[in-house]
């Protein structure tokens, strides 16, 4: 992508967005973004969010520019939100807020923004002059409300929303120089995600992915297991002296973490933010489970296979399983994902 342009007064809408602050939800508001540029094509659109985002927005065509809020995740920040806000003033028609905190909406308002959108919440009514109500069982999934906010309030009071999927750029250049520095081999090659940010109740077991690596590499693949740092450990657990599978997690940039997302036959994921990656470069994605729903944060592609037990006390949402068994993970046994992937031709 070329360096973010800077817009000018003439140039006609400008908005700005204000993103969310986790990988899954900043891909899913590429729909919105998409939204946004075929109802104005000619919109020019800004996104502040916090500086890790910056290569995933990089790799969206519908973004022009970045603007990096550098405030730690659940900081305040009151005197960088002011600077930021001044930075903008007289450079914006149009503001959306896509988190429901009251902090969120702060920008858009101390750079005097003349339209604010957002939903009500925390209240920040005096914050938002564009505000929505937001009904929870219309706009049932986390996408359709940030779609949502991109449409005159009316047109989405059914909750019969387009959604575009989204769709991340691949860097061919930098695929071919990760590969050769990683030491990947020339097998097809599947990727595996075994981190859930949000906690264990999300994870399915490391056994089951190492079952399930082993199992690939008998019938002629190579295994990638991708994560940040905190994940390395339960990396080494399904890697470890297992031929042909990579432990990566926290050895790759998000940047390029998408483009060998993007070299996969097939992903392996909890529901996470890498999950949403794999879905935005259209690899096939082989999507589980547990204590939350696919009606809520399904993948945004049709290549996909979710497999979720819809167990009676399921979805819970927790990040530990209130019952002490995580039986909605560990009932999903390594067979049936593997028959799943074999299945597909691949």
């Amino acid at each position: 992508m070329p360096e973010a342009r800077h817009m000018s007064l003439g140039d006609e809408p400008r908005i700005l967005v204000v993103g969310p602050s986790w990988v899954g939800d900043m891909v899913m508001a590429q729909s919105l973004f998409k939204t946004l540029k075929a109802r104005q094509p000619s919109s020019r659109i800004a996104v502040v969010a916090p500086a890790w985002s910056r290569p995933i927005l990089e790799r969206m065509d519908e973004v022009d520019e970045v603007v990096s809020l550098s405030v730690g995740h659940g900081q305040f920040g009151l005197a960088t939100r002011r600077q930021l806000a001044r930075s903008l003033q007289g450079r914006f028609d149009h503001a959306i807020v896509l988190p429901r905190s009251w902090k969120s909406a702060l920008v858009p308002f101390l750079a005097r923004i003349p339209r604010r959108t957002g939903f009500t919440g925390e209240q920040r009514l005096w914050l938002l002059n564009d505000r929505r109500r937001l009904d929870k069982t219309v706009l049932d999934q986390t996408v359709k409300r940030f779609v949502a906010l991109g449409l005159p309030a009316e047109a989405a009071a059914n909750g019969d929303i387009p959604i575009p999927q989204p769709r991340l750029r691949l860097d061919t250049e930098n695929l071919v120089e990760r590969r050769v520095e990683l030491g990947l081999s020339s097998r097809p090659a599947i990727g595996m995600m075994p981190g859930a940010e949000y906690g264990p109740a999300k994870q399915w077991p490391l056994a089951y992915f190492r079952e399930l690596a082993r199992s690939l590499v008998v019938e002629g693949f190579e295994v990638r297991v991708l994560g940040g740092p905190k994940d390395r450990e339960a990396g080494e657990e399904i890697a470890d002296a297992l031929p042909h599978t990579h432990n990566l997690c926290g050895r790759t940039r998000l940047a390029d973490a998408v483009d060998l997302l993007g070299d996969c036959r097939q992903v392996v994921t909890n529901d996470s933010g890498l999950m949403h990656v794999a879905a935005a470069v259209g690899t096939r994605v082989q999507a589980l489970y547990g204590s939350s729903s696919p009606a809520y944060t399904p993948p945004l592609t049709e290549n996909a296979e979710v497999h979720y037990l819809a167990l009676d006390c399921s979805p819970c949402f927790q990040r530990t399983c209130p019952l002490g068994h995580t039986n909605c993970l560990k009932q999903l046994m390594p067979e049936r994902v593997l028959q799943a992937m074999l299945a597909n031709g691949d």
